[in-house]
């Protein structure tokens, strides 16, 4: 599945939502509508939009945008900042493609900055239920599939280990006001 194709199926799902998605429950909302827009797709289809997915989360494998999510989170583990993609997946991609240019962006995305839940953990398993949905099968035999096209699929070079740019210390206040200062003004104001 190429990238136009998923984004337009991430912005089907959005619309469906009806609703603002920055908070926790609009972008719940969004991931099932993301799960009925996937579960009518053939099995393949649905395994090629996980595929895409990981893809465009890789593209945010970055340190910069986890000092974001380390940010608006009050702090951000490994899990966390996979959550926090799929809450940025379910923002659309223009959001989505600002924030990993410029992780700062995400001061004007509306977060009410007492709400911490910038998150959405259901979207990483849409495909896995649309899967489940569509075939009546568990998610096992989802994992199975993804695993199967992955290996029929051309070889790509290893996802790295580490996050893309330069690692730094996020209880740095200095830091964090250097490299996100629309962020650190909201969520680490200077007294």
């Amino acid at each position: 599945m190429d990238r136009e194709t998923f984004w337009a199926i991430v912005e089907r799902a959005r619309r469906a939502a009806g609703r603002e998605t920055v908070t926790a429950e609009g972008a719940e909302a969004v991931a099932r509508h993301l799960v009925a827009e996937l579960s009518v797709l053939s099995p393949a289809a649905i395994v090629s939009f996980e595929q895409a997915y990981d893809d465009v989360t890789e593209e945010g494998w970055r340190w910069n945008l986890w000092a974001a999510a380390y940010l608006m989170r009050g702090g951000c583990s490994d899990d966390g900042f996979d959550y926090f993609r799929g809450w940025l997946v379910a923002q659309g991609r223009a959001v989505w493609d600002r924030a990993v240019s410029d992780p700062d962006s995400l001061a004007e995305a509306g977060v009410d900055p007492d709400d911490d839940a910038v998150d959405c953990e259901a979207v990483l398993s849409a495909a896995g239920d649309a899967y489940a949905v569509a075939t009546g099968a568990g998610t096992d035999a989802f994992w199975e599939a993804l695993d199967a096209a992955d290996r029929a699929a051309p070889a790509q070079p290893a996802a790295p280990a580490d996050p893309a740019g330069e690692d730094f210390d996020f209880d740095d206040d200095e830091q964090m006001h250097a490299r996100l200062p629309r962020l650190a003004a909201i969520y680490r104001p200077v007294e």
